[in-house]
């Protein structure tokens, strides 16, 4: 059971620790950005196959799944700052080894340096659910979807980064690639500097202040995702947010994971390119307050049951329309709308129902497990591609979603 809490007394924490939350997120998604566009052609081009840019995918979300429990363990001994800060610092080092990767055409740095930026992913997705600790019951969604929604414009100016990655080429030498990665570098440092430097009061130590309670003891990985899976086996609700924030994370990483390779395969630019993820990340986050308003009040069942009939929509334009660039556009923007719905909703219902006792640990399980399934649809989604096409990948993501579909229907016991 979750406690109760008196928001009078940390308002003005809470107020300090979203404003710190949104700025570093703004900044270090700019450098997270650019692996789901320009990391993803880059793979093609060392690589010339979809099974390479399907596995430079897989490498940045297998990135964001390692680093989940690991974070989440962190933040439960030393607090969020300490977790976050590291987080951006390790995607950072990432960045400054694709730098060589792209300069020299280097797989193995390529697959190793997209490994490390996938950190940034998974400190994002715990941002989220740092905006929650101090909030009051009843603003939890808004709380958590603003720290989503702060992020689009990061995410947006990250997939474009091909464009002031080439400024720097002609200034440096380096390719518009390693452009790129350098200005990624330099904003996923930022990110860590200003966390470690402002995230003060931390928002869980002041959390387990109010609870009176200790900080998680110390032990083995396997030890705390055991922990997650016997949570979920006891609390149907949590289990039901951990099944919509799995299930949309597969359907979302999977189509967009191949989009920019079938985009360039029909002729398409890397402006092109850059400005269709961009859209698609609009849809993912432009949205979110929006978003966690309704799960506020309507509940989170019924934000989950609008983002599956969106997905539904994105998909069957997809399957239908894949020669016109148009509607692959438009395709992904609502793509990213059905995540937006399905995740906030199911993130932040998670918050409301998970133990305040192991709330770190969870979040950063829940995380790790559903980053380690969109590592594996990013690794089917192109061998499925290169064996059938882009509308079949389209058809099998619709078939993902029946299992969600059919628990919402049934209508689960959501607060």
């Amino acid at each position: 059971m979750t406690s109760q809490r008196n928001g009078g007394g940390t308002a003005p924490v809470q107020r300090r620790v979203l404003t710190v939350l949104i700025i570093t997120q703004v900044v270090g998604t700019i450098g997270v950005g650019i692996a789901p566009s320009i990391g993803v052609l880059l793979a093609d081009e060392v690589m010339h196959s979809e099974i390479g840019a399907g596995l430079a995918r897989t490498a940045s979300t297998l990135g964001a799944a390692i680093a989940g429990v690991p974070l989440g363990t962190l933040a439960a001994r030393s607090g969020r700052r300490a977790a976050l800060a590291s987080g951006w610092w390790i995607a950072a080092l990432g960045s400054a080894v694709l730098i060589a990767a792209a300069q020299l055409s280097l797989a193995v740095p390529l697959f190793i340096g997209l490994l490390l930026i996938g950190t940034g992913s998974a400190v994002s997705l715990q941002s989220r659910f740092a905006a929650t600790d101090l909030a009051e019951p009843h603003r939890r969604g808004r709380s958590l979807a603003l720290v989503v929604w702060v992020g689009t414009l990061g995410s947006v100016l990250g997939p474009n980064l091909g464009v002031p990655g080439g400024w720097i080429a002609g200034a440096t030498g380096l390719n518009v690639f390693a452009g790129a990665f350098l200005i990624a570098a330099a904003c996923l440092a930022l990110a860590g500097a200003i966390v470690f430097l402002a995230l003060r009061p931390d928002p869980l130590l002041v959390l387990r202040e109010r609870l009176a309670a200790a900080p998680a003891p110390a032990g083995p990985h396997r030890g705390r995702i055991a922990r997650v899976i016997g949570e979920l086996r006891v609390n149907a609700q949590a289990r039901y947010a951990f099944i919509a924030i799995v299930t949309a994370q597969i359907v979302m990483v999977s189509v967009m994971t191949m989009t920019p390779v079938h985009l360039s395969h029909q002729g398409g630019s890397i402006t092109l390119v850059g400005l269709t993820i961009s859209l698609h990340v609009v849809g993912m986050y432009a949205l979110a307050p929006v978003v966690g308003l309704i799960a506020d009040r309507a509940g989170a069942r019924f934000s989950i049951a609008i983002g599956i009939a969106v997905f539904v929509a994105s998909l069957v334009v997809g399957a239908a329309r894949p020669s016109d660039t148009g509607w692959i556009v438009t395709s992904l923007i609502l793509l990213g709308i059905g995540w937006s719905f399905v995740n906030v909703a199911g993130s932040a219902l998670f918050s409301a129902v998970i133990s305040d006792e192991t709330r770190a640990t969870s979040q950063g399980g829940v995380d790790a497990l559903s980053n380690l399934s969109g590592a594996a649809a990013a690794l089917a989604a192109g061998p499925l591609m290169m064996l059938t096409s882009f509308s079949a990948l389209s058809i099998a993501a619709i078939v993902v979603l029946v299992p969600l579909a059919v628990l919402t229907a049934r209508r689960v016991r959501t607060p």
